[in-house]
């Protein structure tokens, strides 16, 4: 049987000792967001997680989504799950307080969120997409429109989606076709198709409201002519009610490989009423404000999978028995040793465990950016934040979702045919890990967004805010002789992204295939080495605290050796990733179309 628990002690360790959460509560706005706050909510949240979400996660994927009629009902526990989170506050946790909101900051979001994700996938798409759509109502739309939806919104009564695919077009949005001609009363009918749409129809609230991209009449080509709507499923009343039935319905759901329980929806839009967010033609500005929040959270997505599928992994590699350790007998007493004795089972748990921890502690240090970015008054530190997170955010999207179907795939491997099979759930990870490599860009085109826009803009300023701490921290910790494991690969590591970063800006400028052609190692590179800089930043602070005998010894040493095996087993790819970029693009952009 699958299982899960909260990592909360790793979390509690990202947070509070690697990345100093409590001293959020120094930022304007966040002054009561302290540990005695946290700790309550993350604790809260396991339980929800643990008790609520995880039991319907095989279920739900068993019974996946139902359409009929233009209904889509979920499966079976979702109504009553969604009833209980959204009471529970869950659907509010990091909206504005001025719309009913809690107003927690995002580096506890993305560990409540890595729970979610880890406890039950296709759920969580419902509340998640909603945050996103917040995000973006809030930065663009009108005062009335936010008064309007945002209370409903945040509450959870009222879910939120985002349309952007099309039949014809998907991450060439220049492409679409949906219409949307103005009224005399200052909405707009709108007319087209929409593909793909998560949680696009469903029974868990009373209203959904639809952030649609589509033309005016006047749109010039391309581009530069998408807007921005807003389209609720019910119009709202004077009192806020749903109303009648707005034009826009389902007419599909699609049948997929995994996150069968969240819906999947082809909506029909028969000019239905709709309101401009924002400005005219800007739409791509409006969207990508929902869109970039939503890739942090797929990569997030890819961090939760990784975690239940290690701890799926371990609890079967210490019960399976099944031959000898090669040094002998480990447990002379049993038929045969626990596969976790051999030498492969490990590296595949500890490969899949370094990934893990490794991501928790880069999401969160992103998240942290995040909130500097929202809530200091320092214009120079919230530029640094911005710039760092506009510089990771496909790197999280890649590398976390990347990492969360191989090490689902390790999760298989180390059950052999017991993964295969649905009794363990290992399958189902599997499954539903692949999408997440695909949706919100698939992970080439967020490797083309890095090398394409990240590495270029604003002179290369987006890249100051890595590369000057990851190179302080090696300068500072060069003669530390403890540290010395864990600093010394990642010195060289780095020094590989710096030649690998210049090799990237001097042949793309000349010659833009050859960027195109390095990007995916290029952006593994660059995560590899930010896992690293992880890595040795919590070496230090596990030394610090053995030093300090806490009494978590175990932990701490754990900790420690986890990040070796990752320096040492794990880091060497960027030999090999960094020979690649250095070989050029040749062999593949040269190569004749007609042979393939």
């Amino acid at each position: 049987m699958a299982t899960y628990k909260a990592p909360l002690r790793d979390m509690r360790f990202v947070l509070y000792e690697l990345h100093d959460g409590a001293a959020l509560s120094s930022l304007p706005g966040l002054e009561d967001m302290t540990p005695e706050l946290f700790d309550p909510v993350l604790e809260e949240a396991a339980k929800v997680c643990e008790e609520v979400l995880f039991p319907l996660n095989r279920s739900g994927d068993e019974e996946g989504c139902q359409f009929e009629n233009g209904v889509v009902r979920t499966p079976k526990g979702f109504i009553e799950a969604y009833k209980t989170f959204r009471e529970g506050g869950w659907t509010s946790i990091t909206a504005d307080p001025a719309y009913g909101g809690q107003g927690i900051p995002n580096i506890v979001n993305v560990l409540i969120t890595e729970m979610i994700c880890s406890a039950n996938l296709s759920f969580g798409l419902y509340p998640g997409l909603t945050q996103g759509a917040c995000k973006a109502l809030v930065a663009h739309g009108s005062d009335e429109l936010k008064e309007r939806y945002m209370p409903k919104l945040v509450e959870g009564t009222w879910s939120g989606t985002m349309c952007l695919t099309e039949p014809h077009c998907g991450t060439d949005l220049g492409l679409c076709r949906t219409k949307a001609v103005p009224n005399d009363d200052g909405t707009y009918r709108l007319s087209g198709t929409k593909i793909f749409i998560s949680a696009g129809e469903h029974d868990l609230t009373e209203n959904i409201i639809h952030f649609v991209l589509a033309r005016l009449p006047d749109a010039p080509p391309g581009i530069k002519g998408i807007s921005l709507f807003l389209v609720p499923k019910f119009l709202p009343n004077a009192d806020g009610t749903p109303g009648k039935r707005n034009g826009v319905s389902c007419g599909a759901i699609e049948h997929k490989m995994g996150i069968k329980a969240s819906a999947t929806c082809v909506l029909n839009f028969d000019e239905a009423t709709a309101w401009l967010v924002g400005s005219p033609h800007k739409g791509m500005r409006s969207m990508f404000t929902m869109m970039n929040e939503e890739r942090l959270a797929v990569g997030l997505q890819g961090l939760g999978l990784a975690e239940v599928s290690y701890q799926g992994a371990v609890a079967y590699a210490r019960e399976r028995l099944q031959g000898r350790s090669l040094s002998g007998a480990k447990y002379p007493d049993k038929p045969a040793d626990p596969i976790i004795v051999h030498p492969d089972v490990r590296r595949m748990l500890l490969s899949m465990r370094a990934a893990a921890e490794g991501c928790r502690a880069l999401g969160a240090w992103v998240g942290q950016a995040v909130d500097i970015a929202a809530h200091t008054d320092d214009p120079k530190a919230k530029q640094e934040a911005e710039d760092f997170v506009a510089l990771m955010t496909p790197i999280v999207k890649a590398l976390f979702t990347d990492y969360g179907f191989e090490t689902a795939n390790h999760g298989v491997q180390v059950m052999g045919g017991h993964g295969y099979i649905r009794e363990h759930g290992m399958e189902q990870y599997v499954r539903d890990a692949r999408i997440a490599q695909v949706y919100e860009g698939t992970n080439g085109v967020q490797a083309l967004d890095l090398v394409g826009r990240k590495l270029g803009a604003h002179m290369g300023r987006n890249l100051r805010s890595f590369f000057h701490p990851v190179a302080e921290f090696i300068q500072s910790r060069s003669d530390n002789p403890a540290l010395s494991r864990y600093v010394d690969p990642l010195t060289k590591a780095f020094v590989r992204l710096q030649q690998a970063t210049g090799q990237i800006a001097k042949v793309g400028l000349k010659r833009p295939e050859e960027a195109g052609a390095a990007a995916t190692e290029y952006l593994r590179l660059f995560g590899l080495v930010a896992l690293a800089y992880q890595w040795a930043r919590m070496a230090e602070v596990s030394l610090k605290k053995l030093e300090e005998k806490t009494g978590e010894d175990d932990f701490y040493r754990a900790k420690l050796a986890t990040g070796a095996f990752f320096m040492d087993r794990v880091l060497p790819q960027t030999g090999a990733l960094f020979s690649s970029i250095m070989a050029g693009g040749s062999t593949m952009i040269e190569f004749p179309e007609a042979a393939f």
